[in-house]
């Protein structure tokens, strides 16, 4: 049977959040320690990265149901058949393919800023100082096309979650999700979840545990006493919008 959790367990973990992906490690760790760990972990669009994607199978053999950035390249959004996803990779030979069927020149692995390993790829000058797609391709004035993409798993793995993360059966699984937020909402205004009432690390995940029994005793209660669910609530601006048919 799977286990579907929701990304709760990010703010009743005592781990600082400085980075959102920097808490995914850690609460695998400690749900593995305490043998906690679901099949699949819903998160949101800040958690998700391709890192997590390959290691929290290979690690903990949990798949993360989330969304991942789109690429934020201009080439995707002005001229998406020159994106990056659309160059045709062969791992075994190490080399790139353009849309335009050149080959690319040097491929060569490095660390980047966060200290991933990444592979940059250049192409030749004599193909894209002459290729009649240049301007469409690169904004570079005199320098070749360059890719900087992730490693052969993380690659695929990034590039399959694009593919299927706006389809109707992950949409399905992933707004099981929603009901995270709700329970947020509620913490919030019922609990003043935002606020600590004591210092240090400790004593506030306390305080989180506590306010989670709390907020399932509430729901109990209501829903033993069949009150209900609230209906979503709107400002007064968004109320003042018309209505359509």
């Amino acid at each position: 049977m799977k286990i579907r959790l929701t990304s709760l367990l990010t703010f009743t973990q005592p781990y600082p959040l400085s980075r959102s992906e920097a808490v995914v490690e850690p609460i695998h760790q400690a749900l593995s320690e305490k043998s906690l760990l679901p099949s699949e972990h819903l998160m949101d669009l800040g958690y998700v990265t391709a890192g997590h994607l390959v290691s929290s199978q290979e690690n903990y053999e949990v798949e993360l149901i989330g969304p991942v950035r789109s690429d934020p390249s201009w080439q995707t959004k002005h001229h998406p058949k020159f994106a990056s996803s659309n160059f045709q990779i062969d791992w075994e030979k190490q080399v790139a393919i353009c849309p335009r069927g050149h080959t690319s020149q040097t491929w060569s692995e490095k660390t980047d800023k966060k200290g991933q390993s990444v592979i940059n790829i250049r192409f030749s000058q004599s193909n894209c100082g002459v290729c009649a797609s240049r301007s469409r391709c690169t904004r570079a004035k005199t320098e070749p096309r360059g890719l900087t993409i992730h490693t052969q798993k993380e690659h695929t793995a990034l590039q399959n979650r694009r593919e299927v993360q706006n389809t109707p059966q992950f949409l399905k699984t992933y707004n099981q999700r929603a009901g995270i937020e709700g329970t947020i909402s509620q913490g919030v205004r019922r609990s003043a979840l935002r606020q600590s009432r004591y210092l240090g690390l400790a004593k506030t995940h306390l305080q989180h545990i506590f306010m989670a029994a709390g907020l399932n005793l509430c729901r109990l209660d209501a829903w033993l006493n069949g009150v209900p669910l609230a209906t979503t609530r709107y400002s007064r601006f968004m109320t003042l919008k018309p209505k359509t048919s």
